[in-house]
C-alpha cells in the first residue's frame, strides 16, 4: 500500500503535481510530456519514476513508446486538483494538452487520407465479410441507419440497398470525397456523407433506427465516448451493433493500420456499451483468421 506520507511529498513538487494533473486528464508518452512542459526527456522521465515507485503512475507499452497513466487514489486526486489553481503553469500545460491530442487526431486522419481509395484492394485487420454478414443478419428492420468511421463506405453501400437513410461518417475529408462519388456512381441518393468525428458525429439526438461501428471503435481515443455518442443519436428501441478486434498483442497494428487500441476483450466491450446506457447486450466471435497473427472479431449488439 502506498505511503499517504511519501504520496504527500511527491505531490508537493511543482513538476511531479504538472505532470500528474496531465495524466488525470490523458495517458501520454514521455515525448508527449516533453512537447507539453518544455522539459528534457532525462528529467520527465525521472519524475516518472519516482512516481511509479510510490504507485502514482503507471506505465503500458504501446509500440515504440510507454505510454504512462495517473493512478492516484480518488483522495489524492482531489488534493492535486485542488492544488492545481496554484500553480500558474497548467493553464498553459492543458492548452498544450489539447494541441497534443489535436495532433494524434490530425496524425490519424493524415493516415487515413492516403488510404482513400485503396480499402478495397488492401487488407485491412479484421474486415471479415463473414462478420459483416452476420451482423446484418441480426438486425430485420431499419430506416435511418448511421455507419460510424465509414471510411469510404462500402458498408454504408449496402445497406443503402434497404434502409430509407444512411448516414456515413468520418474524420478524413479525402474518404468523405471519395464516397459521395461512390454514392453518385452507384445511383444511392439514400447515402450521406458526413464530415465527422465518431466521438461527436454530426447526427442529432434520437434521430437514428441503427448505429454501426464497423473495425472504427479501435481507432477511437476514448471508445467509451464514442459509444455514448451512438446511444444518444439512436431513437429509444434503435439498435447499436460493434464489429472490432478481439484483444490480440500485434503491435505493429498500431503503426501499420494507424490502430489506437489492439482490438477490446469481449467483457470490456460489453462493459463500455453497459455503461452507455444500452440493453439487451450480445457478444460473440464471429471470425477467427488463419492466417498469423490470426485476428479474430468481435461482434456486440444491443438495444437503446
Amino acid at each position: 500500500m502506498a505511503s499517504i506520507l511519501n504520496s504527500l511529498k511527491l505531490l508537493s513538487d511543482p513538476t511531479r503535481l504538472r505532470i500528474l494533473l496531465l495524466l488525470v486528464e490523458e495517458p501520454l508518452s514521455v515525448a508527449e510530456l516533453q512537447q507539453i512542459l518544455g522539459m528534457g526527456q532525462s528529467r520527465i522521465s525521472t519524475q516518472l519514476s519516482s512516481l511509479k515507485r510510490e504507485g502514482l503512475v503507471a506505465d503500458q507499452r504501446s509500440g515504440k513508446n510507454n505510454i504512462y497513466s495517473a493512478t492516484l487514489s480518488p483522495e489524492l486526486k482531489k488534493i492535486a486538483q485542488d492544488a492545481a489553481p496554484e500553480l500558474p503553469e497548467v493553464p498553459k500545460d492543458r492548452d498544450s494538452l489539447r494541441h497534443i491530442l489535436a495532433k494524434r487526431k490530425d496524425e490519424m486522419r493524415n493516415y487515413f487520407d492516403e488510404l482513400a481509395g485503396k480499402f478495397g484492394r488492401q487488407y485491412v485487420p479484421g474486415r471479415s465479410w463473414k462478420g459483416l454478414a452476420e451482423a446484418l443478419l441480426k438486425i430485420l428492420n431499419y430506416q435511418v441507419v448511421a455507419d460510424l468511421g465509414a471510411g469510404e463506405g462500402t458498408l454504408s453501400q449496402l445497406l443503402a440497398q434497404r434502409a430509407e437513410h444512411v448516414i456515413a461518417v468520418d474524420n478524413s475529408q479525402k474518404m468523405v470525397e471519395f464516397g459521395q462519388n461512390l454514392a453518385r456512381k452507384h445511383k444511392l441518393p439514400n447515402l450521406e456523407y458526413r464530415l465527422g468525428d465518431i466521438e461527436s458525429p454530426p447526427i442529432e439526438d434520437a434521430s437514428v433506427d441503427l448505429a454501426v461501428f464497423s473495425q472504427a471503435l479501435h481507432h477511437a481515443d476514448h471508445p467509451e465516448k464514442a459509444i455514448q455518442e451512438a446511444f444518444r443519436i439512436l431513437k429509444p428501441g434503435g439498435r447499436l451493433i460493434v464489429l472490432d478486434l478481439l484483444q490480440h498483442t500485434f503491435e505493429k497494428a498500431r503503426e501499420l493500420y494507424f490502430d489506437t487500441w489492439l482490438g477490446f476483450p469481449e467483457v470490456k466491450l460489453q462493459e463500455m456499451i453497459q455503461a452507455a446506457g444500452f440493453a439487451h447486450i450480445e457478444t460473440v466471435i464471429v471470425d477467427r483468421e488463419e492466417a498469423p497473427p490470426n485476428f479474430q472479431t468481435l461482434l456486440a449488439t444491443a438495444q437503446k
